[in-house]
């Protein structure tokens, strides 16, 4: 029988006795059965997304032929 184990972006498929043989290797490195993971969905509202976003500065342009008349 397999088992399937997230650390929350990647999903793998191990054997049962894999698993019990070292849950603490894959505690370790992040992974756990996807069964007791919970996804959390979160409502986004219009209002939280303005919050969060940042208007970029437009760059200065600079003039190279006056530059070079200065050098």
């Amino acid at each position: 029988m397999d088992i399937k184990l997230t650390n929350g972006k990647k999903v793998i498929t191990r054997s049962k006795e894999q698993y019990d043989a070292n849950p603490l290797h894959f505690k370790m490195r992040g992974y756990a059965p996807v069964d007791t993971v919970k996804k959390e969905i979160k409502k986004v509202t219009a209002r939280d997304l303005s919050d969060k976003i940042v208007e970029l500065k437009t760059k200065k342009k600079k003039n190279v032929k006056t530059a070079k008349k200065k050098n």
